[in-house]
């Protein structure tokens, strides 16, 4: 997941940077509105946890802002404000959930995860695809109970796939998804044919993989039937 940390506390901010990272998350920091309200809106992000006491903006107009510029992102608010205004108007604006200072780094990860399984509509920490199962928990795609080697990118490229389901995704995203933004400079679309191809030649030694599509000119898809 890529998560967008804003908060101008840096001490605090560097913390959950570091956490998430060493749970697997990308992340990035921004210690001002401007400064967030740029990224989000030339970058594609998973989550962005939002301080609502800015230094030069309120983080519920930010909030406000990147709805209105349909970002994707799923917003957790994160502050030291307590009162039940300001829980409200943030819910009402669009953000998922709302997180009080101070906090366990873990609590915040696991309003993460449930953030994201209500996003991707995941009732069950296992998920099964024609003839293998992925555990999220784990990591681990099996098929007839035989473990498919992939790497740590390979896997989490497979199951974003697999979590927007039904959806193409863009070469673009997939990208930003699993390495972070892209600078103009080093992005190669490329790259992420080159790690699908190894994708399937893995996942087809097991059983053939007729839901991982390749859209021609887009992207890719998992299509699952309902």
């Amino acid at each position: 997941m890529n998560v967008l940390i804003v908060e101008d506390e840096k001490s605090l901010a560097i913390e959950i940077d570091t956490f998430l990272k060493n749970q697997g998350f990308l992340c990035e920091m921004a210690f001002t509105g401007m400064e967030a309200s740029e990224k989000i809106a030339v970058n594609l992000y998973d989550f962005v946890l939002l301080d609502l006491g800015l230094p030069d903006y309120n983080g519920l107009d930010l909030l406000k802002e990147a709805r209105d510029r349909e970002s994707e992102a799923a917003f957790i608010i994160i502050t030291a404000r307590g009162n039940v205004e300001d829980k409200v108007k943030g819910l009402n604006l669009g953000a998922d959930d709302y997180l009080a200072k101070p906090f366990a780094l873990i609590e915040l990860q696991s309003r993460i995860n449930a953030v994201a399984r209500r996003k991707f509509a995941i009732n069950t920490p296992v998920i099964h695809i024609g003839d293998f199962t992925i555990e999220s928990s784990s990591r681990r795609v099996t098929c007839d109970d035989k473990e498919v080697e992939l790497t740590r990118k390979e896997y989490d490229l497979l199951q974003y796939l697999i979590l927007n389901r039904n959806k193409v995704l863009t070469r673009q995203q997939l990208y930003e998804h699993i390495w972070g933004n892209i600078l103009d400079d080093q992005y190669d679309s490329n790259f992420i044919d080159v790690h699908i191809k190894n994708v399937r030649k893995k996942l087809n030694l097991h059983s053939r993989t007729p839901w991982l599509e390749t859209v021609r000119g887009i992207g890719y898809r998992v299509t699952i039937d309902p």
